[in-house]
């Protein structure tokens, strides 16, 4: 049903999706916190590169929120002093009752915070970690959301991917106890293990992406793994908006070449830049062109 991507206005929660009956609803992907050694060049990226709206950051004053629509940004923070290679600090999602899932949460064993955060703007939010010790946080957007203008490039934020050794580990808690439901798995063989699996939230269409190695990891191959993805109708204009305004400002890789748009594995373009420390904003197409390697897509697309 095309109606999975049209959201009630008072609650960001997608109509006409059924709701579990003890767990308020997680709508959509909130942000994705990352670490910048450069600020200066962060903000390049993110305002020129991207074209997201600078604000100052509610839940942490050293910080920076680089907005695509009025409830979904990156949150920039300055590597603290024993940084270590991962620039990652947390992912987080959208949902409508930021206490009621707290208090879910812990009745399902979780350990949780004793209480949620209330930011100055309204908002309300509380961290968790996965069973493999991301930080995951689930936030309640501020009412009225702040007045930020839907980004006429890239306005959704459509997925966002993590480091995952064990993916049946991580199930037990995004699938069994959160809800999240199968969209999509690859891998670079058809008949290979998964490299990449994809879970939606459970009242959405956004997903989280699990990034499966068993490798260690640089800096650099942490950055390109744990990114997010921002949804585009159509890579050829997106990609043609780019190169005209002068955009793409430092994106070649190690040899010069300039990144280019590809169709991967999931049979949908696709076109990936790093910010200035290596994380990686994905550009995605919201649909496939064709059928896609080793699984078919079990749910909706997101349809803007």
């Amino acid at each position: 049903m095309r109606t999975l991507a049209l959201f009630c206005a008072a609650s960001l929660t997608p109509c006409g999706v059924a709701l579990a009956a003890d767990r308020p609803p997680i709508t959509s992907v909130s942000h994705l916190s990352v670490y910048a050694t450069d600020a200066a060049k962060a903000e390049q990226f993110y305002v020129h590169n991207l074209g997201a709206v600078k604000k100052p950051d509610p839940e942490n004053p050293q910080g920076v929120r680089y907005y695509f629509s009025p409830h979904q940004f990156v949150q920039v923070l300055p590597l603290p002093a024993n940084g270590g290679p991962n620039r990652m600090d947390h992912i987080a999602f959208n949902t409508a009752n930021a206490e009621g899932l707290r208090g879910y949460l812990a009745g399902k064993k979780i350990q949780v915070p004793q209480s949620i955060t209330k930011g100055a703007d309204g908002s309300q939010w509380f961290q968790v970690k996965d069973p493999e010790g991301n930080g995951i946080e689930f936030v309640q957007p501020p009412s009225p959301l702040p007045a930020v203008a839907v980004n006429p490039l890239f306005g959704h934020i459509i997925h966002v991917g993590a480091v995952v050794r064990d993916r049946a580990l991580e199930d037990t808690f995004y699938r069994d106890v959160l809800g999240f439901r199968p969209y999509w798995f690859g891998g670079m063989k058809d008949d290979g293990p998964p490299s990449w699996v994809s879970q939606q939230v459970p009242d959405g269409t956004d997903w989280l992406e699990y990034m499966v190695t068993a490798n260690t990891l640089t800096q650099a191959q942490m950055g390109v793994l744990n990114h997010f993805s921002l949804g585009v109708p159509n890579m050829q204009k997106a990609y043609t908006a780019l190169w005209n305004e002068n955009r793409l400002d430092g994106q070649a890789d190690g040899r010069g070449q300039q990144f280019v748009p590809k169709i991967g594995r999931d049979a949908k373009w696709q076109l990936n830049l790093l910010d200035p420390d290596g994380t990686r904003a994905e550009v995605m197409e919201l649909h496939a062109i064709g059928k896609p390697c080793c699984s078919s897509f079990t749910a909706a697309d997101p349809e803007k």
